[in-house]
């Protein structure tokens, strides 16, 4: 076992495994786009009510955080807290922050298509493509279903698109 390397080793008796620099960046971009989504949508929430698509998503992307922060763990890494709750600002209207959804969520997309090529790490290039896949086939086209509704919030399950 020792011929193999300490990642192996570490790896094979339960300890953390060792993780790339870039593994380590990769997850800390993620953890840090993830946690700016989420209270941008709370903030939305905060304002406008618990309106459609933001409260679907919201949940989500608590979801998605959560995966990133296990990540942390499983490589023996602390994850941070969301600086960011409490301190975003949400736009002047339903309209406006449906459209900064789809900027965030194509920014989102694209963030993911950078950090996936350089991954080491097969778990982490696991979870970060499915964030990447909720972001690109659910969260955006929600996103902008709701711009071409003009802002208009969702009517919620079976009685309407999110």
């Amino acid at each position: 076992m020792a011929a193999l390397g300490p990642a192996f080793a570490a790896a094979s008796i339960g300890s953390p495994v060792l993780a790339t620099e870039i593994d380590r960046n990769a997850l800390a971009d993620a953890l840090d786009d993830e946690y700016r989504a989420e209270a941008t949508y709370q903030a939305v929430i905060d304002k406008f009510g618990p309106v459609r698509p933001f409260v679907n998503i919201i949940e989500a992307e608590k979801r998605h955080s959560s995966m990133v922060r296990r990540q942390y763990s499983r490589l023996g890494m602390s994850a941070p807290e969301n600086p960011y709750l409490g301190k975003v600002d949400a736009p002047a209207s339903l309209m406006e922050a449906c459209a900064q959804g789809v900027e965030a969520e194509v920014e989102n997309i694209a963030l993911y298509d950078r950090l996936l090529p350089k991954i080491s790490d097969p778990s982490v290039r696991q979870v970060l493509s499915r964030l990447q896949a909720a972001s690109r086939d659910n969260h955006l086209p929600a996103f902008k279903r709701c711009v071409a509704r003009g802002g208009t919030p969702g009517r919620g399950p079976g009685r309407g698109s999110a």
